[in-house]
């Protein structure tokens, strides 16, 4: 019996990575200029950290591990003049950086690899805690998981009776501005969870955190769902790129 080609994405991770390095684009011997490049961003990474560091070479430093013959530089440019800055590079659907000429899938592996690695320290020290007491680290992994998002998504963080995070899940995403919401069905889970209270939490790829008339219509039948059922609502917030707007400060709530 004849069997079907694997494709790229059924291979393992090392199978991926050995593809790229034996590209043709990858062949022959690495220049040693582009070695002593590499070796002195690696060394300034490792004696000043980030902080020093502009975006494009810290994409290279990413870049390095998936291409690691060819001068990455120009590639780390493009990325973010596609993309607009660091953050919506390493966040960017895997479907659209492969639109860039360059980027195969151990690139998109290392790119992703860096965005969880993200989301799990920021969702760990929120996971399990008092959220009143950390509300800056809330606020902090909310900015992380949904910033850069190009659609807007839907979240709900549950909490128990002492106000400790119990789950966070996406509820639903949809489009660049519009995402479909169901109170029932927030408050219906929260019941199954067990849980005492929830905080309401979704992005705006624009960028401007403003409500709209629509997320001040549902935060309301969410909370008359909530009420219903015993439930408390915390707050609504809603994420932009740079700041975050909290229903409860602006007295919506």
């Amino acid at each position: 019996m004849t069997r079907a080609p694997r494709t790229l994405a059924d291979q393992p991770l090392p199978y991926l990575l050995h593809e790229t390095r034996n590209a043709p684009s990858n062949t022959g011997k690495q220049p040693s200029y582009i070695a002593d490049h590499r070796q002195r961003l690696r060394c300034r990474f490792i004696e000043g950290g980030a902080a020093a560091m502009p975006d494009y070479e810290m994409l290279e430093l990413i870049l390095f591990r998936a291409i690691p013959r060819r001068d990455v530089k120009p590639l780390a440019r493009e990325l973010l003049d596609h993309f607009g800055d660091f953050n919506r590079v390493i966040t960017a659907p895997a479907p659209r950086l492969r639109d860039i000429k360059g980027i195969g899938e151990a690139v998109i592996v290392e790119l992703k690899i860096i965005e969880a690695a993200a989301q799990r320290l920021a969702r760990a020290k929120v996971l399990q805690r008092h959220i009143v007491s950390s509300w800056d680290a809330l606020l902090d992994y909310c900015h992380t998981t949904m910033a850069h998002l190009e659609m807007e998504q839907f979240r709900v963080l549950y909490l128990d009776r002492k106000n400790v995070l119990i789950a966070d899940e996406a509820q639903a995403k949809g489009t660049v501005d519009h995402v479909p919401v169901y109170p029932r069905e927030v408050a219906k889970r929260a019941l199954e969870l067990n849980a005492s209270a929830i905080i309401l939490v979704h992005n705006h790829p624009s960028g401007d955190p403003s409500p709209s008339r629509s997320d001040i219509d549902m935060t309301r039948q969410v909370a008359a769902a909530c009420d219903a059922l015993g439930l408390t609502l915390h707050d609504h917030l809603i994420i932009g790129k740079s700041r975050e707007l909290s229903f409860r400060s602006e007295g919506h709530l």
